[in-house]
């Protein structure tokens, strides 16, 4: 009777054990892959500029329901803004059309396939306008490249 206990509790226990393992992995898996990723939502392009000094200065001020999100360890930055117009951002050129790097950092609401779609450089950003909505995103290594070529201060 005793063995058939032992058995049945370790049985438990490993089960218990397992469970935990599979419930608890995905949880720790996405902290530990978002932990260095914050996002933000502004009402307006100068109060986004006013927060974060990283957001850039070529967003109007008057672009509306702004979302940002960037990578801490980084240059990885994601930002959704309504413009006045359906016009870019004044700094931003679209000859030639850029080869467009995928937007590392996701978020629900940026497009998966925004790649594709990039016609613009704004700064270091890719960028495009969906009606009067600009979705721009900066990868890493362009900022990099960007940081390396900077003079030493």
């Amino acid at each position: 009777m005793i063995r058939r206990s032992v058995i049945l509790i370790t049985a438990a226990v490993v089960s218990a054990v397992g469970l935990a393992i599979v419930v608890a992995l995905p949880a720790a898996a996405d902290w530990y892959g978002n932990r260095h990723q914050e996002t933000n939502a502004y009402a307006t392009g100068a109060e986004a500029k006013s927060a974060r000094a990283s957001v850039p200065r070529w967003l109007a001020d008057e672009a509306e329901s702004v979302r940002y999100s960037m990578r801490t360890t980084g240059g990885d930055r994601l930002l959704k803004a309504t413009l006045p117009d359906d016009r870019l951002p004044a700094p931003c050129t679209t000859d030639p059309r850029p080869k467009a790097q995928e937007a590392a950092l996701k978020e629900d609401w940026f497009p998966k396939d925004a790649r594709g779609k990039a016609t613009a450089r704004c700064g270091l950003y890719y960028a495009y306008m969906d009606g009067t909505t600009l979705y721009a995103w900066q990868d890493n290594d362009d900022w990099l490249r960007a940081e390396r070529a900077e003079p030493a201060r």
